[in-house]
């Protein structure tokens, strides 16, 4: 991998990680376009590291209060009632799913699921399950004329059985072309949170998965064949810088915006993807060795 593929991976990876259109099949279809080895999952494990590093410290406040009340209700146990320490047991729970099948699937991760055809499917697939969450989400909020406003769930009202099926949500985009963002606020919205409780927890969610995700990868992947130390290392820089400034932009956008532009794009590159496999422009292993 040269320095340059690693930067434009870095800002792809930065550019597409809190977006519902999956950071994992862009990193992808981008070396595949380009005509670049397949960077793998590894590489996309540990740059994700940068990402995350990004809302680590957009959420710091949050995350600091999870902390600090989690650990003091250990030893205190009226304070496992506090939301606060709630919210860090039920990050712990939602991403049990995540963490067997990443074990369990492993080897499916890093061949089968990454064939141009698959990433295809799921970019149309979950583009329609995003876009019917949505428009459900919209009714909700708006009403109509023989409908009254429908008040939708925040973070407080999150239970030991939503915290599981997150993290359901969350295993998903284990294949890519799901999205962990889109597949998390994806099923929040199904299970009636609004749009802003669905998406912070989706990314408090994220957190201890993709760390310990891409802790695993170090120990065998940087350093051998094509993914090299350095510029790994800076595609993880870019991506963090890149990142951070998505995750503010994006919080803001969704207080008041559809998903829907998310919905037509997956859609729309799901079949060109399709339809360039199918002409023989692009091979489903593009890319990989």
């Amino acid at each position: 991998m040269t320095w340059f593929e690693s930067f434009v991976l870095g800002l792809v990876q930065g550019l597409t990680e809190f977006l519902p259109i999956s950071s994992s099949a862009h990193l992808r279809l981008t070396a595949a376009f380009a005509g670049w080895q397949d960077p793998g999952a590894a590489f996309t494990a540990i740059t994700q590291i940068g990402t995350e590093a990004a809302v680590i410290i957009y959420f710091r406040k949050d995350i600091g209060r999870i902390i600090s009340a989690w650990f003091r209700s250990l030893a205190n146990r009226e304070l496992r009632h506090d939301h606060d320490a709630r919210m860090g047991w039920l990050v712990i729970v939602g991403s049990i799913p995540i963490g067997v099948l990443g074990l369990t699937l492993k080897d499916a991760i890093e061949g089968p699921f990454r064939d141009l055809r698959l990433t295809a499917t799921t970019l149309i697939v979950m583009g329609v399950v995003l876009g019917i969450a949505d428009r459900l989400a919209a009714r909700d909020e708006t009403g109509g004329r023989h409908r009254a406003v429908k008040q939708r769930k925040d973070l407080t009202d999150l239970s030991v059985k939503d915290g599981l099926l997150y993290g359901v949500c969350q295993a998903m985009a284990l294949i890519p072309g799901v999205s962990r963002s889109g597949a998390t606020i994806s099923g929040g919205l199904l299970m009636g949170y609004t749009r802003e409780s669905a998406a912070r927890y989706s990314f408090l969610l994220a957190i201890p998965a993709v760390l310990a995700s891409g802790a695993f990868e170090l120990k065998d992947a940087v350093g051998q064949g094509h993914v090299a130390w350095g510029p790994t290392v800076f595609a993880t820089v870019i991506a963090f810088v890149v990142g951070y400034a998505v995750i503010a932009w994006f919080m803001k956008f969704i207080s008041n915006k559809s998903f829907m532009p998310f919905v037509v794009y997956r859609i729309l590159l799901g079949i060109t993807l399709f339809a360039l496999v199918a002409a023989g422009v692009l091979a489903p292993t593009a890319g990989q060795s």
